[in-house]
């Protein structure tokens, strides 16, 4: 099993050994996994269960104090599904691979997707508060009363942003997979979806490889940022320099920042961000 995880493009982390550690934990249990599909949704899970990443338990706050959680994945063969705008879900990564499985849809979104989740088994009731992000939403003194979305609108004004996605693709003979799994953006309107759960935005996969996106949500959505770097693994294109040619494209149509991984079908891993940093591990069979 090849596999390539990232915990996201963003700032200087405060402790990058750490994350470095349970970025290096989350590809060795892909690359322990039997299918490649497990081999992401493995992966990922682990980077949702650490609070050092945007992603599950450590996910960023949206306006109204509540956290929630996308994720998305795709197989080679077309499979794919995506859940969004999960309050309690910190394995957003299981819903996204039930809607996959087990419906005739690609997203499902907000109390359905929660209660979707519960009826097959997905854990519903996390906290996914940290202390990181605990503090700094108390740090706020100036949190609007109510829920009016135009009061949220003009409050969050200069305060919207971050990043910081988690994802992994893995490949396994002619099998490939890809799964993205966010928090979202910090004090995003309540409610907000951004590129993760959007297929070719925040992940893409088909038999000449795939790709998971992390960084400007909208940006890397209206860009189609994942489609864009595997369409150049089928255009010929080594995974390295699918994911170079990509982000120059993005940086060249948006001037924002993001970052992706990709992994081509001979197994090659590439990586390409303009962020800070983005941290990510590989393993090779």
């Amino acid at each position: 099993m090849d596999v390539v995880v990232h915990g996201g493009a963003g700032g200087t982390p405060e402790d990058p050994r750490r994350r470095q550690a349970v970025l290096d934990e989350a590809a060795e249990a892909g690359a322990m996994a039997d299918r490649p599909v497990d081999a992401v949704v493995e992966a990922v899970r682990i980077l949702e269960s650490s609070p050092t990443f945007n992603a599950g338990v450590g996910s960023a706050v949206q306006s109204d104090g509540v956290p929630r959680t996308d994720a998305g994945l795709m197989t080679s063969d077309g499979t794919a599904g995506a859940a969004c705008s999960m309050p309690g879900v910190e394995h957003a990564v299981d819903v996204a691979r039930v809607v996959a499985e087990e419906t005739p849809h690609v997203l499902v979104a907000g109390e359905r997707a929660v209660a979707l989740a519960g009826a097959f088994g997905v854990e519903t009731d996390a906290d996914l508060w940290c202390e990181r992000t605990r503090e700094r939403w108390a740090d706020l003194d100036d949190r609007p009363p109510n829920d009016d979305p135009r009061t949220h609108l003009e409050w969050i004004d200069g305060k919207f942003g971050g990043s910081d996605t988690v994802g992994a693709v893995a490949r396994d003979g002619e099998a490939l997979a890809t799964a993205t799994s966010t928090g979202g953006r910090w004090l995003a309107l309540a409610g907000r979806v951004g590129d993760v759960p959007q297929i070719g935005g925040g992940f893409y996969c088909s038999p000449a490889g795939g790709a998971s996106a992390t960084g400007a949500g909208e940006d890397i959505a209206k860009a189609t940022l994942a489609r864009r770097a595997v369409r150049h693994l089928e255009d010929g294109l080594d995974a390295a320099a699918a994911a170079d040619r990509a982000l120059d494209e993005f940086d060249e149509l948006t001037g924002s920042t993001a970052g992706l991984v990709v992994l081509d079908a001979d197994g090659n891993a590439g990586r390409a961000f303009n962020s800070d940093a983005m941290q990510t591990a590989t393993r090779r069979s």
